[in-house]
């Protein structure tokens, strides 16, 4: 399957979904934090100077699902009918997981919204924390698993097993 974005002449477009059924497809990405054991600590102990660090990042998340499409050129409007976002603190890494899933009924799915949601959140513990660490790090954000749609169900996993339970 060749790209999907660009017309017959090379230009960018967005793919046309006119024809398409409407199913309901679901897609949860992850990413993670590593910060230092100050930041872990204020976090876990909800005593940041700047608040409810992942309660702020959980709405940060959601309202980054919700406008994946202001961010991302080629982005559908989808009118989210679900989007989670939960953290799972792991002390033995100084790492904070975030996981976002996105759920639709429409006619694409919502593996970008999903991964903006996780990027998104992190992003806000980042901010929220940065007066604390200045070398926190955020990566392995990708899409773990999706359903619906013509591809049905893509289930990529967690490639790392996390030392303190896996999600």
């Amino acid at each position: 399957m060749g790209f999907t974005h660009f017309d017959e002449k090379g230009k960018a477009i967005m793919v046309d979904v006119t024809e398409k059924r409407d199913t309901v497809r679901e897609a949860t990405a992850t990413g993670k934090i590593t910060v230092n054991e100050e930041v872990f600590r204020a976090v876990k102990e909800g005593t940041a100077g700047k608040g409810d660090v992942l309660g702020v990042a959980t709405t940060a998340g959601i309202m980054g699902a919700k406008r994946t499409s202001d961010l991302i050129p080629m982005c559908h409007i989808l009118p989210i009918t679900k989007c989670k976002v939960e953290f799972e603190m792991v002390e033995s890494e100084l790492a904070i997981y975030c996981n976002c899933t996105v759920r639709v009924t429409g006619k694409t799915g919502v593996e970008m919204e999903a991964l903006t949601g996780a990027s998104v959140a992190l992003l806000t513990v980042y901010d929220m924390c940065k007066a604390m660490d200045k070398k926190m790090e955020i990566g392995e954000i990708y899409l773990v698993r999706k359903s619906g749609g013509k591809s049905g169900l893509i289930n990529n996993g967690y490639k790392k097993e996390r030392k303190e339970g896996e999600k």
